[in-house]
């Protein structure tokens, strides 16, 4: 995610895709301009095309935050707070609504992400007391519609890792991290709950991240449908990986029984059964 220091700004991305062997599977990247104004708002023009999907341009209005440009993800199955509530705008959320704050961060989550319903945000704390990004979920009201209205916690936890409830999972450094420690992470994270399946995924996952670091506030989505796994990175980028035990994993990782962000669960149970 590119930061601009002015106080007030237009933001234009307008995308194109990489040359060969820039990275793998399909990919838009970003050419930007900026114009200065004398308000306080910005309006961020992003035309992001999905892997397979036709291209769609979202329109976000959002309040202009600086951006500063350290460790991460998700546990193993074996301190700095944000000062000013901050609304992050990544292309393809909609801002409409009451924007969500997550509690331990205080940054702003937006109520619709990919045609997606946010049902909850949580942080991930590194060693006790390192926030190290926040997250938020987003899931298809009318998927969940036959399953929210259950009174057993176990029925939604099923749901939950089930990958053929849609959902994107984003998350939003609440930190500065080097990305090879982001993605080692991931793996981390990931590679163990496979069960040995499907373990050259991991690799085109990396693949997925360009070698830039990410700033706090980076942002990047991992929507899940069935055995795909559409990733948009922090840069804009979008690819896909089609692995049923990867997205089963990452489901796993959040909504499991050592979830990444303990705080992010609890808070996405609760919110389901309130769609």
């Amino acid at each position: 995610m590119l930061a601009f220091k002015s106080s007030s700004t237009i933001r234009i991305l307008s995308t194109r895709i990489l040359p060969r062997g820039a990275a793998s599977r399909n990919w838009t990247s970003s050419s930007f301009s900026q114009a200065t104004l004398n308000g306080k708002i910005h309006t961020n023009f992003t035309a992001v095309a999905f892997a397979g999907l036709a291209a769609f341009t979202c329109i976000v209005a959002s309040l202009e935050q600086p951006t500063t440009a350290h460790n991460l993800f998700g546990g193993n199955k074996n301190n700095n707070n944000n000062q000013n509530a901050e609304i992050t705008t990544s292309g393809d959320v909609i801002s409409a609504g009451t924007p969500i704050k997550e509690p331990a961060t205080g940054i702003l989550f937006p109520p619709l992400c990919n045609g997606y319903t946010l049902v909850g945000t949580g942080v991930r704390v590194k060693y006790g007391l390192v926030k190290v990004y926040a997250v938020g979920t987003y899931v298809d009201a009318l998927a969940m519609a036959a399953i929210k209205s259950t009174t057993h916690p176990e029925a939604l936890e099923a749901a939950l890792l089930d990958p053929n409830y849609p959902r994107t999972i984003r998350i939003v450094m609440n930190r500065a991290l080097g990305i090879d420690k982001y993605t080692a992470a991931i793996v981390e994270a990931i590679e163990p709950r496979m069960m040995g399946r499907d373990l050259e995924k991991l690799e085109e996952f990396k693949k997925l991240n360009p070698p830039v670091d990410l700033v706090q506030g980076a942002e990047m989505e991992m929507t899940i449908r069935g055995d795909t796994l559409l990733y948009k990175n922090a840069v804009g980028g979008v690819g896909t990986i089609r692995s049923r035990a990867f997205t089963a994993a990452l489901c796993d990782v959040y909504y499991g029984k050592d979830p990444a962000s303990p705080s992010h669960k609890a808070a996405v149970l609760e919110g389901i059964p309130k769609l």
